[in-house]
């Protein structure tokens, strides 16, 4: 997000709180701003006015009520929390304190998934009927911590890959979904968390949503990429790569020292890497929505729609580099300056949050869970 955050022209890092050394001096470095060893000092500096919330997951509760008890405006990191009591608590406490709370499902906001949004709003193919997500990515193979690798420390794919899909899929359909049926898979006792799944995710107006995922770095959906101006499939060659690096890297130091010395500010950190708008969403590989007349298919660098007409390109503007992150920033904005409802508000996280627990259920009981707190979509 610090390269998202140093193109927009409405934001700028003021501050940072880390416990790594390394990372708080990069960051001084880099922006000539404090950062702090404690999460309270910063919440407490005059200087800021939102507090991005991205420690890990089980301190997002921790996190959110620290900020909104200094008064400030809140983004967090999906999910909202890992639970929906602490989700109840967070809302609760931002409400009190007269503070915006945004969640930052940053693949929601990708510019060509709200122009697929618009586009099925407004009824111009029909209702929507289905929405297909299929992922196979790297991500279990990545280094992890140990917690991310311990899904009641919020480790694994249902909470970080999964919230990507399902709240993209509710973005799409409106946001009522009715239920969920699924199954999620362990498949790799080195890495003890869910790393497949799929499942079908029912909406209260018929509609459907097949999501599937699976971060372990065998087969790579990136093969399906395509732009809208030639749409052969991109060349990739990477299967298994990450897999490969991770054996090697075991063999020469541990997979928690590899990490840090990966972090920012690290000795082997990258640079944030290209910031054009032509990234292929990883979290969404294959992405298809199908109306009555017509489906709309995810490219590159917008959509491919296909109706009774035939083919044609619908180009999508990608400004701030990184597809996405740049829109969390507008949200924000508009929420704090302009005083505007933001559409990823605090029950819409943990509407969200909901599903990803009702697959985890589903799969452990074999049946489908039927959903008690969706909300509507008001982008």
């Amino acid at each position: 997000m610090l390269p998202a955050l140093r193109l927009h022209p409405r934001s700028v890092a003021v501050a940072a709180a880390d416990l790594n050394r390394r990372a708080r001096e990069q960051f001084t470095r880099d922006y000539e701003a404090p950062a702090y060893d404690d999460a309270a000092a910063l919440c407490s500096n005059p200087d800021v006015d939102v507090v991005y919330v991205a420690t890990p997951h089980q301190f997002h509760a921790e996190h959110c009520l620290l900020a909104a008890a200094h008064g400030k405006h809140i983004l967090v990191e999906k999910p909202l929390a890992l639970s929906l009591s602490d989700c109840d608590a967070i809302i609760e406490a931002a409400a009190q304190a007269k503070v915006q709370l945004i969640i930052g499902h940053t693949a929601s906001y990708h510019p060509g998934v709200l122009e697929m949004r618009r586009i099925i709003a407004s009824g111009a193919l029909g209702p929507l009927r289905l929405v297909n997500i299929n992922a196979y990515t790297p991500f279990l193979y990545r280094p992890r911590r140990t917690e991310e690798l311990d899904t009641a420390q919020g480790g694994g794919i249902i909470f970080n890959q999964v919230p990507h899909q399902v709240d993209t899929a509710r973005v799409l359909a409106g946001g009522l979904a009715r239920s969920v049926r699924a199954t999620a898979g362990v498949w790799d006792a080195e890495r003890p968390t869910e790393g497949g799944y799929t499942a079908l995710l029912e909406f209260e107006d018929g509609a459907a949503a097949s999501l599937t995922y699976s971060g372990y770095d065998h087969y790579d959906t990136q093969e399906f990429a395509v732009s809208v101006d030639d749409d052969r499939p991109l060349p990739i060659d990477s299967h298994g790569n990450t897999r490969r690096a991770l054996e090697t890297a075991r063999k020469q130091a541990e997979e928690h020292a590899l990490l840090a010395d990966m972090g920012y500010g690290g000795p082997r950190m990258r640079g944030p890497g290209p910031l054009t708008g032509g990234l292929f969403q990883a979290e969404l590989g294959l992405m298809v929505a199908s109306c009555e007349r017509g489906d709309l298919r995810l490219a590159t660098d917008g959509l491919i729609v296909y109706d009774d007409a035939g083919k044609r390109t619908v180009p999508v503007r990608y400004p701030y580099g990184i597809p996405g992150r740049g829109n969390v920033v507008d949200e924000v904005y508009r929420a704090v300056v302009g005083g505007t409802p933001p559409p990823h508000h605090g029950r819409w996280g943990r509407a969200t949050l909901e599903v990803c627990h009702a697959i985890l259920q589903s799969s452990r009981e074999r049946r489908e869970i039927t959903l008690a707190q969706q909300c509507s979509w008001d982008g």
